[in-house]
């Protein structure tokens, strides 16, 4: 059985490499070749007074533009093209992670009960407060990011042939670094599905979504959410909401949760070619995403909204 789930996702991990790699292929191969066009100038200069205000450089837009209309891995794709400090690089991922493929994920929540204004208030609020305060407090990380396999030349390509040769090698080499996440990863996802350890994940659970001020019904969707994401978990997580009873109350508390943290071994691995400290950034999506969770409940029931809410249903 064993070697039959491993079997099975590696195959689902190729598969999702393939499908990824149709983005950020492209992406990495755009992003290479535009860096070396008056567009790039001219987009970074337009944003560059914004994006100094939470202290990226003013091309740090494309990455995040590219994130949160597609996903995290175009989002990547862009930054591998780029020269960024160790602390810009962290500072994007933490602001990517927060807020990432809001199109997707965004229409699974609505589809879950959960406002749509919640959604893009916590996801995009948390996202430049954290990026502000990352900035203000962090002084160092003033040396150029390595981006794993992609080292940076001393000097620019020149001519049309070497400029596209350079973007094809960034392009294939972030696609190889994806693969060798993305496919190990699936194959665990796959023998945790198989061996029905989610459902004693989310038992485990039971006890956090209490004092989080959830019932334990939504034990099962934070687990998904926890474990897949968003996105990859959408359908578990919509069928607990909609199997367990989960509450409108309880679905939107998990929903807050899981915007901010969500899919915590995939998010936090994808970003290890990047160069930058992972631990910080886990740290700081459980930490925020359990702090914000308690304050909303917390607010929530001491101002009675929920009462009058759930009398009104």
């Amino acid at each position: 059985m064993l070697i039959n789930s491993i079997k099975k996702g590696l195959l689902v991990g190729i598969k999702t490499t393939w499908s990824l790699g149709k983005v950020i292929f492209p992406v990495t191969l755009a992003v290479s070749i535009l860096q070396y066009t008056p567009l790039l100038a001219w987009l970074i200069k337009a944003i560059g007074p914004l994006m100094k205000l939470i202290g990226l450089p003013g091309d740090a837009a494309i990455p995040l533009v590219l994130g949160n209309i597609l996903n995290l891995y175009a989002a990547i794709g862009a930054i591998l093209t780029l020269d960024f400090s160790v602390k810009e690089v962290f500072i994007l991922a933490v602001m990517l992670s927060f807020s990432h493929n809001l199109l997707v994920e965004s229409t699974v929540a609505l589809k879950a009960g959960v406002k749509l204004w919640v959604v893009l208030t916590v996801r995009l609020g948390l996202a430049f407060v954290s990026a502000a305060v990352i900035n203000l407090v962090w002084h160092g990380g003033g040396s150029q990011a390595v981006y794993g396999f992609i080292q940076q030349k001393a000097e620019p390509a020149s001519g049309v042939l070497n400029i596209l040769l350079e973007a094809v090698e960034k392009a294939g080499l972030g696609i190889v670094q994806l693969a060798m996440i993305v496919i190990p990863l699936m194959a665990a996802i796959q023998i945790l599905k198989d061996l029905q350890w989610l459902g004693k994940f989310s038992k485990t659970m039971a006890p956090m979504t209490r004092t989080l001020g959830m019932k334990e019904n939504t034990s099962t969707t934070m687990a998904a959410g926890l474990l897949f994401g968003l996105a990859y978990g959408a359908g578990v997580m919509i069928q607990a909401v909609k199997e367990d009873g989960v509450s409108k109350k309880d679905a939107t508390l998990a929903f807050i949760f899981l915007v901010s943290c969500h899919a915590v071994v995939e998010d936090t691995l994808i970003f290890i070619p990047l160069g930058i400290p992972v631990w910080p950034l886990l740290l700081i999506r459980i930490g925020v995403a359990v702090l914000l969770t308690l304050i909303v409940g917390t607010i929530w029931k001491q101002t009675g909204v929920i009462k009058r809410k759930e009398v009104n249903l």
